[in-house]
């Protein structure tokens, strides 16, 4: 039986501030996520800025070949990372609604960001 101290320290939040080309950092932040869910760690991932481009539908391969993320995306729930938060703010700059992207999204406000930081023993930046 996990306590409250065990179930804190086994919280990831993997922040994704970059879209899906034009470098590798969201795949890497991607792929951490999936590492610390391999292990058993709960994962959170947060779209934050140009990150929540990363979730609009009909995402394919980049210039020279960059494979696209959309795949990766879509296998998340087999690793069970379910909790996807999305910075409400980039959306509105983007001009985006939650229910234009490719996963079920909780949005956040600005506001909202410390606490979900404080929530997070480890917080990693991609």
């Amino acid at each position: 039986m996990q306590d409250d101290t065990t179930k804190a320290s086994s919280q990831v939040l993997v922040i994704l501030r970059h879209g899906p080309h034009g470098s590798s950092w969201l795949r890497e932040g991607l792929d951490a996520a999936l590492v610390a869910a391999a292990f058993g760690r709960e994962v959170t991932l947060l779209f934050y800025g140009e990150g929540v481009t990363a979730l609009v539908e009909g995402q394919g391969a980049g210039p020279l070949g960059q494979k696209g993320t959309q795949p990766t995306l879509e296998m998340l729930a087999m690793y069970d990372i379910e909790t996807l938060l999305v910075d409400q703010q980039a959306l509105d700059e983007r001009g985006l609604a939650a229910s234009d992207l490719l996963l079920p999204v909780t949005p956040l406000a600005p506001s909202q960001l410390a606490a979900t930081l404080a929530e997070h023993e480890l917080v990693l930046n991609f």
